[in-house]
């Protein structure tokens, strides 16, 4: 059992401002210099060196080097669907008396983003939403299950879920709701997310933003999205 100090630890880690901005930044899946968490977390390179050292300790981010370089991404999925859950309770909380206005950044965010290596947003839910009308998937609070016809779908786009399983060392689950923190909906997470999210990348249907976890639909991503899943993300 995690003992009450252990918890408090990990809260405390994440809940200071320039390390939660800093974990943000990784919730796109992609690894990031201490240069890059620097500017992202609003501190200095030695400051930022200091923050990542204690939250790569505590398991919260893990290091890999590259010749001279290092580079930092999120510890574990665990870490993300932490993050993730977070953001949930942060959203729901009451609106304040003096809101400030939504910019450009956030209505990116809300329509098309990553959530650690799966899509999110109103295309992540559209998804979801799609495949379930169609008969391919099942969502459940607790649980989800991509159906055969799910797996043919699928695999007619190029996408090889057998394959992707074999060519990893541990057994991941394949499929699993993640609540939306924006929509309030679950989207798809898991292999099937990941499988999605990978190939909307490498086929030109999405692109990132740069600076942010928001992705965009590109035309030929409109086009494929609304021909192989009947989904227009507006």
């Amino acid at each position: 059992m995690v003992s009450t100090a252990a918890f408090a630890e990990i809260a405390a880690l994440a809940g200071e401002p320039a390390r939660a901005a800093m974990l943000h930044a990784l919730m796109d899946g992609r690894a990031l210099t201490a240069g890059e968490l620097a500017r992202a977390g609003g501190v200095t390179p030695q400051t930022a060196s200091g923050h990542l050292a204690r939250m790569a300790e505590a398991g919260l981010v893990a290091v890999e080097k590259q010749g001279r370089h290092r580079y930092h991404r999120l510890a574990s999925r665990s870490v993300a669907q932490m993050m993730e859950g977070i953001m949930e309770v942060a959203a729901a909380r009451p609106v304040p008396v003096h809101r400030l206005t939504v910019g450009p950044r956030d209505a990116a965010l809300r329509r098309a983003r990553t959530c650690y290596d799966h899509l999110a947003g109103r295309l992540g839910v559209a998804l979801a939403d799609a495949l379930v009308e169609a008969g391919h998937a099942e969502i459940e609070p607790e649980a989800a299950t991509l159906m055969p016809s799910g797996v043919d779908l699928l695999a007619s786009l190029g996408i090889d879920l057998a394959g992707r399983a074999a060519g990893r060392r541990r057994a991941r689950i394949l499929c699993r709701p993640c609540l939306d923190w924006s929509e309030r909906r679950s989207h798809l997470a898991g292999a099937v997310g990941a499988a999605l999210c990978s190939h909307c990348l490498a086929e030109g249907w999405i692109r990132r933003i740069e600076g942010s976890r928001a992705v965009a639909v590109t035309r030929k991503g409109e086009e494929a999205l609304r021909r192989h899943f009947g989904i227009v993300v507006t």
